[in-house]
């Protein structure tokens, strides 16, 4: 990335190490016990990411420099106040379009609530349901350079819809960034109240869809970077436009 001091073939040692990659490895599986994600807030609102994942967000749209960002699971909504306020720093009239299956009140009122709310858009619906992608494209029409962060449901089912859906707004250089990626390597009694898991999750969709969308491409050196991540093989490149 422009700007970066890391060193790309120290990058790949580092990632190679199997020591490192083990040890790594290991504080996900045993962090995920304590629900470690959940520790974290961002302008006081519960972020639920690894901060590994904040900074390369960061990086990304520092580089991408989108004017509009499509996120889909809002949550507390901290990751949507993390999203406006890296827009924010770059100035501009850039916009977060967040989409929550069931947006409570108590969290759309404190993103209301902030200064930053006029780079929010909130959308209540289904992700992987055509009227609220219809309500995202219309949202997104006239921007110039979106980029996409799906956190919503985990089903391979779902994100593979969502990629469908949402794929087409992202241009070459920008990208798309699957969360949750993880739960493939996870245990299978990691979710029991859930309807994903190993053999059915994001990286399984992410799987399918660059099997049949050439044009994107997983951004290896930034996951060798953070070593610790919720989306490994999730941070989508595209290589060109439609």
């Amino acid at each position: 990335m422009n700007g970066s001091p890391r060193d790309p073939q120290l990058v790949k040692r580092m990632a190679s190490d199997p020591t490192l990659a083990e040890a790594a490895r290991s504080f996900f599986l045993r962090s995920c016990e304590f629900r470690y994600s959940y520790n974290f807030t961002w302008l006081g609102r519960p972020v639920i990411q690894y901060p590994q994942d904040l900074v390369a967000l960061q990086e990304i749209i520092w580089q991408v420099k989108p004017d509009c960002i499509v996120e889909t699971g809002v949550a507390h909504g901290g990751g949507t106040l993390f999203l406006a306020s890296m827009l924010e720093l770059l100035g501009g009239d850039g916009i977060v379009v967040a989409v929550e299956v069931e947006l409570r009140a108590d969290n759309r009122a404190a993103l209301e609530a902030y200064p930053l709310a006029r780079r929010i858009r909130l959308i209540e619906g289904s992700s992987a349901d055509d009227p609220t992608a219809a309500k995202v494209v219309a949202a997104v029409r006239g921007r110039q350079r979106a980029m996409v962060v799906l956190d919503a449901n985990h089903t391979r089912a779902h994100v593979l819809r969502e990629l469908e859906l949402y794929s087409p707004l992202v241009k070459k250089g920008s990208y798309i960034v699957v969360f949750d990626t993880a739960v493939e390597f996870m245990p299978a009694d990691a979710f029991p109240d859930r309807p994903w898991g190993p053999g059915d999750n994001p990286l399984t969709a992410v799987r399918e869809f660059l099997a049949r969308n050439p044009r994107f491409e997983v951004d290896k050196q930034l996951e060798d970077t953070l070593l610790i991540s919720v989306a490994p093989g999730g941070y989508l490149r595209a290589k060109e436009d439609r």
